[in-house]
């Protein structure tokens, strides 16, 4: 009886409509799991860019939220319930069943009267049949798991290649150090067509030697029509950035965010106290000889306002219209209006608008709206805004007369009028009321 079991599995015709729907099952199952493959190499702005149309974000968190179950599936269904876990396994079990009909079948045909190999174990008896079975099953199986691997891994990399790649940076912001350059970036990043570093690379003034690919390699990926930016502030005052840029991209654009060179170097020596306690007052530092009035300029909280100078290092490579300045004071006062100026720099659509700000009354800057998926607005952190430390009133003064000529000369250079004076006077008629 048990012989007759064994060979009648063999023997039996399994009926062709039965394997048809069978085969295209599986055909399905593939095709699905193909395209989650594709999607997992998609580099979706949403992922950091949070400002997208309702109905894309919409149907982005549907399926996001369909491939973590499905993902949760695999590491032994910790996000189904109890429902969903009994019915998704009830489908394995039944796509199971199917494999072996399938291999059974496969065994059948392979083992006809014509084949040698199944006469042989057609005459060995049950036991060798059956371990006959069982290395063709096996076989079969691994035969398969090698053909769908070598194509996934085919069609994943086909899909990074058409969906995202990594490139050079199109746009730079460039500086200056304290002008609001982490505010600019943050709201840049809401643009669903910006995609930028969050970390400074200090690729062109500290890790030029690693070479492009490895500045290449720090970029995300990105779609076509997509912006691929960084920011690092420091290039603006460096010697040899300007020459290493061009080199590597002569139709880059580049944005500069300019502040008051007094309150810029106020909060550069804010921001230096809060890291070293122990580092001189900021009178001290600012003054060869304070008696005489003699500024130190060498001093880099100093030296960096002087923007002409930094300036015409620029312009020797660069021309104006590659250039953007956007003002850290209006950045504050009006930021929907200054990122309105910077998208169309950039080419870009205006989607980041004052809808996408509110004002912070601790921190005395603006922050972005919350985003949809997140319960806390994104607001810089504890390193900005921090309260300065009371400087001289004579002090201030004196500075502002020390960058008042070469404030003028890079008002000269721009063609931009940033009123920096205007700052002076309201801070002097402050000083006597």
């Amino acid at each position: 009886m048990a012989f007759w079991s064994s060979t009648s599995v063999f023997t039996s015709k399994v009926p062709r409509k039965i394997l048809f729907m069978f085969t295209l099952s599986l055909s399905v199952t593939y095709l699905f799991y193909s395209l989650m493959s594709c999607y997992n190499s998609l580099q979706f702005p949403l992922q950091e860019n949070y400002v997208y149309q309702g109905r894309l974000v919409t149907e982005e968190t549907t399926f996001v939220t369909l491939r973590e179950k499905l993902y949760s599936a695999s590491q032994g269904f910790t996000e189904f319930t109890e429902a969903e876990r009994t019915t998704a396994v009830t489908v394995l079990r039944e796509h199971a069943a199917e494999a072996e009909q399938r291999t059974v079948e496969w065994i059948r045909t392979q083992a006809s009267p014509t084949r040698p190999a199944a006469a042989a174990a057609a005459g060995a008896g049950a036991g060798a049949a059956a371990a006959a079975a069982a290395g063709l099953h096996a076989s079969g199986l691994e035969r398969e798991r090698q053909e769908f691997s070598t194509t996934d891994s085919e069609l994943r990399v086909n899909c990074t290649s058409d969906y995202g790649e990594k490139k050079l940076p199109q746009a730079i912001i460039i500086g200056v150090k304290k002008g609001g350059t982490r505010a600019l970036l943050e709201a840049l990043r809401v643009h669903p067509d910006v995609r930028a570093v969050g970390n400074e690379p200090h690729f062109f003034d500290r890790n030029y030697e690693k070479g492009l690919d490895w500045y290449r390699d720090l970029m995300p990926s990105t779609l076509e029509g997509q912006i691929t930016m960084e920011k690092t502030p420091s290039y603006f005052v460096t010697n040899h950035a300007p020459k290493r840029i061009h080199s590597m991209a002569r139709d880059i654009k580049l944005i500069i965010v300019v502040r008051n060179p007094v309150t810029r170097a106020i909060s550069d020596y804010t921001q230096t106290l809060s890291k070293k306690p122990e580092i001189p007052t900021f009178e001290v530092l600012a003054f060869k000889n304070r008696t005489l009035g003699l500024i130190d300029a060498s001093w880099s909280a100093l030296r960096i306002g002087i923007y002409a100078l930094h300036l015409e290092s620029w312009m020797q490579y660069f021309p104006l219209s590659q250039m953007h300045f956007v003002s850290g004071e209006r950045l504050i006062v009006d930021p929907a209006g200054e990122m309105a100026k910077v998208q169309d720099f950039l080419g870009l659509k205006r989607i980041v608008t004052d809808k996408h700000f509110y004002f912070n009354k601790t921190k005395g800057f603006p922050c972005l709206k919350k985003p949809e998926d997140s319960s806390t607005p994104r607001c810089l952190g504890k390193s900005k805004g921090r309260t300065h430390p009371k400087i001289d009133p004579d002090v201030i003064r004196r500075l502002h007369k020390f960058y008042k000529p070469f404030n003028m000369m890079f008002y000269q250079m721009t063609g931009q009028n940033f009123e920096w004076e205007l700052e002076e006077d309201s801070e002097t008629r402050s000083s006597q009321d």
